[in-house]
């Protein structure tokens, strides 16, 4: 159990729509995945880099030639880099900036690779920097699938003549004894690459949806609100003007029946008026199932494995309290917290109800926890009569709220 520490706070925060915080989230969740697919590519190019030096160290190369490869391999693998980072933010890829930042990695690829051609007399090592780079680039999809085919058919062909070719001392590369890693992991590099980076742009697709869709409920859920008070102010606002309009025609002719339909139109006006706060009540006062389960899916949404716990007999626990508490939690979690597991529970405790949420957040982000949103929380169960606890416990950071089951017992 964390340790207790109650809080007040003067406001509460202002805080973002579900769509928003649940599309940031996302977008962090797969930052790491991001780098994986970078990592990848950058470990394939100093793969293929060492299997040069090998391969040409085999062939009975000089150390002259192995020494250029490789400072020339590890400025091209260098080059690579920009294009990379461009290829996670390729939305503004025709820009002209953008052209530009892709030209000159080309540039250094061909340059290295002539550098190969000269020094080694292979043709594919000459072309697989230039076809790697390539690949990296914001291609179309259909003109990517066609353009790696092409490549790797046109480094085959480099293959097969590399095979038949000869230096000056009559030797072949084909005679080393890493001649054919060389050639088949050369051919295939760029299918590879393309390979990783098709991954990752189904993963970000699929977490634009996912970002879409939540954006897309609480836009409907706002639809939804507007919609009911257009109804319901409408129809009270329509009858009050018609009233007032009949009591401007009978004022002159009829004081009594002017009275009595200004008395209407008053009455109108208490109607809109409960009608108003009964619509606004029943917005607030969700039942607090429905808000453990609106939360356990806000969280799996957001790409964070949620498990939820309900008690029983939750149904007279106090939704004015602990519903504002449960909304609020959950924000912290998704703008603070985040992590990939989370835990959420709510159950009578002897004379108390208890709700619990954690995760399982990284140290550094546990100091999030002395945000305006756990102040507020405070004040809510303060005024309740309850109490709030939060900090690092064993399975993550943990916020507890105890709200006593008698309202007589509340301050």
């Amino acid at each position: 159990m964390v340790g207790a520490v109650t809080r007040s706070a003067d406001r509460e925060p202002t805080a973002a729509t579900d769509g928003e915080r649940s599309a940031v989230q996302v977008n962090r969740g797969i930052t790491a995945t991001w780098w994986y697919t970078v990592t990848a590519v950058i470990f394939l190019e100093l793969l293929i880099v060492l299997v040069w030096i090998g391969t040409l160290a085999d062939a009975g190369l000089p150390p002259g030639v192995l020494a250029t490869m490789g400072v020339g391999g590890l400025v091209w693998l260098g080059s690579t880099l920009p294009l990379l980072l461009g290829y996670r933010h390729r939305a503004d890829a025709a820009a002209r900036s953008s052209r530009w930042t892709s030209l000159w990695p080309i540039i250094v690829a061909a340059v290295v690779g002539s550098v190969g051609i000269t020094v080694t007399g292979s043709w594919l090592i000459a072309l697989t920097p230039l076809a790697q780079s390539l690949m990296l680039l914001n291609w179309p999809r259909g003109v990517r699938f066609r353009a790696v085919l092409a490549v790797t058919v046109l480094l085959g062909c480099a293959w097969f003549i590399d095979a038949h070719g000869t230096f000056s001392d009559g030797g072949t590369l084909s005679d080393a004894s890493g001649w054919t890693l060389l050639g088949f992991y050369s051919t295939f590099l760029p299918l590879m690459t393309v390979g990783s980076l098709w991954w990752w742009d189904v993963l970000a697709t699929l977490d634009s949806a996912r970002a879409s869709a939540a954006r897309l409920a609480a836009t409907q859920e706002r639809l939804r609100v507007a919609t009911d008070v257009h109804d319901l102010q409408g129809h009270h606002l329509q009858v009050i003007a018609l009233h007032l309009e009949l009591t401007e025609k009978l004022l002159s002719r009829d004081p009594d029946a002017a009275l009595q339909t200004l008395r209407t139109a008053r009455k109108s006006v208490d109607e809109a008026r409960q009608g108003t706060r009964d619509l606004a009540l029943r917005f607030r006062t969700v039942p607090l199932s429905d808000e453990i389960a609106n939360a356990r899916d806000l969280l799996v949404a957001a790409g964070i494995a949620t498990e939820a716990s309900i008690g029983a007999g939750i149904d007279v626990a106090p939704p004015a309290a602990l519903g504002p508490v449960i909304r609020e939690t959950t924000t912290n979690v998704l703008r603070h917290g985040g992590g990939r597991r989370a835990r959420l529970s709510l159950a009578r405790v002897g004379e108390d109800w208890r709700y619990e949420i954690s995760n399982d957040v990284a140290p550094h982000t546990a100091e999030a926890g002395d945000g305006a949103g756990l102040e507020g929380i405070a004040r809510r169960v303060a005024e309740a009569g309850g109490r709030l606890e939060f900090g690092q416990g064993r399975e993550g950071f943990a916020v507890t709220v105890t709200i006593p089951a008698q309202p007589a017992v509340a301050r």
